[in-house]
């Protein structure tokens, strides 16, 4: 498990640029936390290292928004379980159909449906530290998303969050 620290939204976002822009077809990252954590503004900035042609917004009223990288066809979902009752109403949501899609896979509230997420992973818990303050603790699953987890660190590294 890694422990990363964001000391404002801005920051979060900042956080989020950085895993964005390394994310490829296939990729699932999972995102849980409690209301208000961080995970939408997290994920804002991830459309921006993605390079969306649109602003990723918070999908709660749709839960699932596709947005195309701008340099190729590659598509980022970005999903919002947050309204959901149950795990099997991830079905829903095509679920099966966005993971097999090909695309990258961004879920807030990822816990809702657990059972139906692959075992390979990113997973980030947002845990509230403060007013403004956050920790993000990762753990990756499978080689991908290990590899993935290392880039990100490392890009962490050289430009900082």
């Amino acid at each position: 498990m890694t422990r990363l620290r964001s000391d404002s939204p801005a920051a979060t976002a900042r956080l989020g640029e950085r895993l964005g822009a390394l994310l490829a077809a296939d990729d699932v990252v999972c995102l849980s936390g409690g209301l208000g954590a961080g995970k939408t503004c997290f994920c804002r900035g991830i459309g921006i290292g993605f390079g969306a042609k649109t602003r990723l917004t918070s999908p709660s009223y749709t839960l699932v928004h596709e947005h195309q990288r701008a340099q190729d066809a590659t598509r980022l979902y970005h999903l919002d379980c947050y309204r959901l009752d149950n795990p099997q109403e991830a079905h829903s949501l095509s679920l099966d159909d966005i993971l097999d899609s090909g695309g990258a896979v961004i879920i807030e509230w990822a816990e809702r449906i657990e059972p139906f997420l692959p075992a390979q992973r990113l997973w980030i818990d947002f845990d509230t530290c403060g007013e403004s303050r956050r920790d993000l603790h990762c753990q990756a699953v499978g080689e991908r998303h290990i590899s993935l987890l290392a880039g990100f660190l490392r890009a962490l590294e050289r430009g900082g969050a």
